[in-house]
């Protein structure tokens, strides 16, 4: 895209969603989480993840991994270091309709409670598959927003 098409169709830089912005995280079935240690080594992971209109939460769900959850890189990452970004975006061979959120913003890890029982249920409407694994026995990625950064044909 050209340079001006990029400044025209950037629509927001704050900490809160347009409606636009919204509309894409929570129709998307799936983001890039990025999040880095203390040492700033970044690391990458798909995740799927539901939006309440103020966090998203992922659950360390049971699909095959290569360690237990408390184990995993992106929670250790989060434990060592809180900051975090996510990547939200649609492709499409017509790249007029390309778009995509960049949210900056806090991550924490939830075992239990209210918050995590309502993200449980969001998840299980969300995904079908997690109708059937037991994630609400299993610990949550919540990220706060902080900065959002939407572009593109939203």
């Amino acid at each position: 895209m050209r340079q001006q098409a990029t400044v025209r169709n950037r629509h927001a830089v704050s900490s809160r969603l347009s409606p636009h912005a919204s509309r894409l995280i929570k129709s998307a079935r799936v983001a890039h989480l990025a999040t880095a240690n203390r040492y700033r080594q970044p690391h990458v992971v798909p995740i799927c993840f539901v939006f309440d209109g103020k966090a998203l939460f992922s659950p360390l769900d049971e699909k095959p991994k290569r360690a237990a959850p408390r184990e995993l890189k992106r929670v250790k990452n989060i434990l060592e270091n809180s900051q975090v970004s996510l990547v939200i975006d649609r492709y499409e061979e017509d790249w007029s309709r390309l778009a995509y959120v960049l949210i900056r913003g806090n991550a924490t890890v939830l075992q239990r409670g209210t918050r995590h029982r309502k993200a449980v249920a969001l998840l299980r409407r969300k995904y079908p598959q997690y109708r059937k694994m037991a994630i609400n026995e299993r610990p949550m990625i919540v990220v706060t927003p902080q900065r959002v950064i939407s572009w593109g044909a939203l």
